[in-house]
């Protein structure tokens, strides 16, 4: 059975042009040599090592044959949205597939509509799809590995300079409140995020599905108020986390406040995916201090 590992960028949903969400005008992916909408194949035999999609709020590195991802950056474009203060900001250094040998060999399914891209493509007992929008808050990217033998693919995501994960004291002060969400409640648990220095509206974290994380021996001692004893152990590092996805699993990453609400985890979705959602307005944000506090801040970097 052939499975496919598509990178998909989130397409926006129905039959017709959905309006332009917030904080994506003007967004639109060029990859390559194609822009505008359009939904067409790259053949294998055109494709460099390496490819840019590049856009006005967002660019990356595409690795042709296993689809992990290389400076995924926000560019900094003037966005009323926009959360990087005018500043170009390499989000992630890397987001890397463990493939174990196996590699992409077909074409390049390609599918642009407005500011949402698809990538996909194929090799033997391996499949791989990301999605991403152009959006000067992120809007939403998922890396979507499928291989034919059924078993978990481990990715790793590396923060950009700068940027560093932390555990965040806005949840810790509320953790155990009972909060409205849509037309329910939610309890508000421990939140890992993660911002930098420069920017005081620059916020994100990972977002699994149908995945789980592999502690890496980084053991912090964070702030938790509502803790006996005041402090929480966090197994995090500072500048990577590591996943393991489950076959019908996706790995992402959410930005603004999207990344700061009181929401339940995103149901799964393969196509025409829409960020978190769309409960903006329906949850509970709770935010983060800036400057993050160094207590909060998850060290070490890297593992030892």
């Amino acid at each position: 059975m052939l499975l496919l590992l598509t990178a998909v960028v989130a397409i926006t949903a129905g039959g017709g042009r959905a309006a332009t969400a917030a904080g994506c005008e003007g967004g639109g992916f060029t990859v390559l040599g194609l822009s505008g909408d359009q939904t067409t194949s790259v053949p294998a035999a055109g494709l460099p090592a390496t490819f840019l999609v590049k856009g006005r709020y967002v660019e990356f590195t595409v690795v042709s044959n296993s689809f992990g991802i290389l400076d995924y950056t926000f560019t900094g474009a003037p966005n009323a949205l926009d959360m990087t203060g005018g500043k170009r900001t390499v989000a992630f250094a890397s987001k890397t597939p463990d493939h174990r040998g196996l590699v992409l060999t077909g074409a390049v399914s390609v599918e642009l509509a407005g500011e949402s891209l698809v990538l996909s493509r194929t090799g033997p007992g391996l499949s791989m799809k990301l999605q991403a929008n152009d959006c000067a808050k992120g809007g939403l990217f998922q890396m979507e590995p499928s291989r034919a033998d059924g078993t978990a693919t481990q990715v790793t995501h590396i923060l950009g300079d700068g940027v560093f994960f932390f555990d965040n004291p806005n949840f810790r002060a509320r953790e155990g409140d009972v909060v409205a969400f849509k037309d329910t409640t939610i309890t508000v648990t421990p939140r890992i995020n993660f911002a930098n220095d420069i920017s005081s509206k620059f916020v994100g974290r990972d977002s699994p599905q149908v995945a789980t994380r592999v502690l890496q021996g980084c053991v912090n001692t964070v702030p938790a108020p509502r803790h006996p004893g005041g402090t929480a152990t966090v197994d995090h590092c500072g500048g990577v986390s590591v996943w393991n996805i489950a076959p019908g699993g996706r790995l992402g990453a959410v930005f603004g406040d999207d990344a700061t609400e009181v929401a339940p985890p995103s149901k799964p979705c393969t196509h025409q995916c829409q960020a978190q959602d769309q409960v903006r307005g329906q949850a509970v944000v709770l935010g983060f201090p800036f400057p993050v506090p160094d207590a909060s801040r998850l060290k070490p970097r890297f593992p030892g």
